[in-house]
């Protein structure tokens, strides 16, 4: 067994114990395998030791080592889970099984005309910011629920959960709490929260979904100065 492979197991018994520990089922949680910056040499010892969900940031980087890797393995689903730009809208849909970036009207409207064009249709996460920070993408909590709707009913999606990133120096169960009532008042049913630092708690709170890179595939190399 490779050292991906044992990380993976680990990471996905934490997720057992944590499901466990408030009456859930491990059955109920994905878990995206964060890939970006790896290339397929690090990632075919996660697909060959049976898992199929992975999670890329960058369109372009994407497009360089998941067509051909879908093509082996067809099973795949591939998860964007990094800012989207209105320019990369027909790649994403074209490559991506599910968009977690959804955060503006002009992306909302692009995707709901590209992914009728292609007759592709990924599954979508509104991005919340929850704790509002200027660096990052997703709508405020507060508008939230509008652009919920305007997604719906202006642009004829259909929105499965939301998506949130914490800031890293606050308590992330505040945050998780917030995405879950966000939610349960839109009536979407997946919250995709909690990264390699934190998953445990995401589970705990309700999360669907926790996208987990470095407890995987071990820290990233910094891009070069």
């Amino acid at each position: 067994m490779s050292e991906q492979s044992e990380a993976l197991q680990q990471v996905v018994g934490r997720i057992g114990a944590s499901a466990q520990a408030v009456g859930r089922s491990a059955d109920q949680i994905t878990l995206i395998a964060v890939s970006k910056t790896f290339g397929p040499d690090r990632i075919v010892p996660i697909i060959e030791a049976g898992h199929q969900v992975f999670g890329e940031n960058r369109v372009q980087e994407s497009q360089g080592k998941w067509p051909q890797l879908k093509a082996k393995f067809p099973d795949l689903k591939l998860h964007l889970i990094g800012p989207l730009q209105s320019n990369k809208v027909r790649d994403a849909v074209e490559l991506f099984d599910c968009i977690q970036t959804v955060d503006r009207p002009k992306l909302a409207r692009a995707l709901a005309q590209e992914m009728a064009r292609q007759d592709r249709w990924p599954d979508l996460f509104v991005q919340v910011n929850t704790g509002e920070e200027d660096q990052k993408a997703g709508v405020a909590p507060g508008d939230a629920d509008a652009f919920i709707a305007y997604c719906r009913e202006d642009c004829g999606l259909a929105p499965v959960g939301l998506m949130c990133i914490p800031p890293f120096d606050e308590e992330p169960s505040l945050h998780f709490a917030l995405l879950a009532k966000i939610a349960a008042r839109n009536g979407l049913a997946a919250l995709s929260m909690g990264m390699s630092s934190d998953f445990e708690t995401a589970v705990e709170f309700g999360a669907t979904h926790v996208r987990v890179g470095s407890a995987i595939f071990g820290a990233r190399t910094p891009p070069p100065a």
